[in-house]
């Protein structure tokens, strides 16, 4: 078998030369040596959506496009994103003035280009003029800024329509507030989500509810740790179900005590399996601790961690998991002992004061 550095070479120089049937035979038996969660993988990958497209074999082309949206990496998703919307483009068809046909003599027979004695009086193909179409004029001055403003209009449309995030604060473990924001990138809101603020409106009447043309928030405050599940269930459950499409949503939380410290541990699980056929979704949870937080897997491409702060974008058609803890006081213990300390300090105080007496002169006994 041939290295990935020959397989690339001999790959991209088939496609450089337009030999696209011989580069999918060539990549087909082995590209499943290569899984889409490598950076080979989806190099060939690339290779071969390519190819594909090149002999309009769309549906094959979208297979291995759907394979990398699920790709950890932003880049790789975004870069998938935009083959499938070349892949999903229509078909323009070209008009037939715009082919040219040359005809060809049967009674034609093979001649060396010495002997052949061209005739000037034979009818051109092509019609050529001798006049001069004069100087090239320059683009017009409102045309760089055309082209401009499209590029910028062009820029949103090509990244997620549907921006989702998430907020929770547990810098307040006893009091935690949550913050869901959902903002459309398009011109204007799509049907499902002027449905979802009507729903959300109903379930959480004393809320803190933020409604824009493009945007909509809510704000859920001082909740407990089994309302803010609740909460975050609701909103997920309520999201879902105009989507036509089903997820299961777990936080898991648990503590140690170490006298003055404890150690809060929490695991959450959301499935998005469900959610592989739907494009252009960016989802975000983040979550903001009240001390320095450790996470189980630092490595992954889809968290990033900053002192106290946890971004993790989470990935439809896949199980989503992540673990974390963090430190806090033990705060029910350290008042125990500052009354402790307290009640101890005055004893001895008193009993010292008593020890010493006081400079107060005593009356003479009877």
């Amino acid at each position: 078998m041939d290295s990935y550095k020959q397989v690339v070479e001999k790959a991209e120089f088939a496609l450089i030369k337009g030999e696209y049937s011989f580069c999918i035979k060539y990549l087909y038996p082995i590209i499943e040596s290569y899984p889409p969660s490598s950076k080979e993988g989806v190099n060939l990958r690339n290779i071969l959506i390519t190819a594909l497209s090149g002999i309009n074999k769309k549906e094959e082309a979208k297979k291995f496009c759907k394979e990398l949206l699920k790709s950890h990496d932003y880049k790789v998703r975004e870069n998938a994103k935009y083959f499938m919307e070349i892949i999903d483009s229509p078909e323009i068809k070209k008009p037939e003035n715009w082919n040219i046909t040359i005809k060809s003599n049967p009674t034609f027979k093979k001649k060396s280009i010495t002997s052949l004695n061209l005739n000037k009086n034979d009818k051109k193909f092509i019609n050529i003029s001798n006049i001069p179409t004069g100087e090239t004029k320059p683009f017009q001055k409102g045309f760089v800024i055309v082209i401009s403003l499209f590029l910028l209009l062009l820029i949103p449309l090509l990244s997620g329509c549907v921006k989702i995030e998430n907020t929770f604060d547990l810098r307040e473990v006893d009091s935690i507030n949550n913050n869901f924001e959902i903002k459309s990138k398009y011109i204007k809101k799509f049907p499902w989500q002027i449905n979802f603020e009507q729903k959300i409106k109903e379930i959480f009447p004393d809320a803190e509810i933020s409604k824009g043309e493009l945007d909509f928030s809510l704000r859920n405050k001082n909740l407990s740790t089994e309302r803010a599940q609740e909460t975050l269930y609701k909103i997920q459950k309520t999201a879902i179900e105009l989507l036509g499409e089903s997820t299961d949503f777990k936080i898991n939380s648990f503590e140690n005590n170490f006298f003055f410290f404890k150690k809060h541990n929490y695991r959450i699980d959301l499935d998005l399996q469900t959610l592989a056929q739907v494009n252009d979704l960016e989802l975000t949870f983040n979550i903001i601790n009240p001390n320095r937080v450790f996470v189980r897997d630092q490595n992954s491409q889809t968290i990033e961690i900053s002192k106290n702060f946890i971004k993790w974008q989470l990935i439809p058609g896949k199980i989503n998991s992540l673990e974390f803890s963090f430190w806090s006081w033990n705060k029910l213990l350290l008042g125990f002992l500052l009354i402790l300390l307290i009640l101890l300090l005055a004893y001895f105080v008193r009993f010292y004061r008593y020890q010493i007496g006081s400079d107060f002169p005593e009356l003479p006994p009877n």
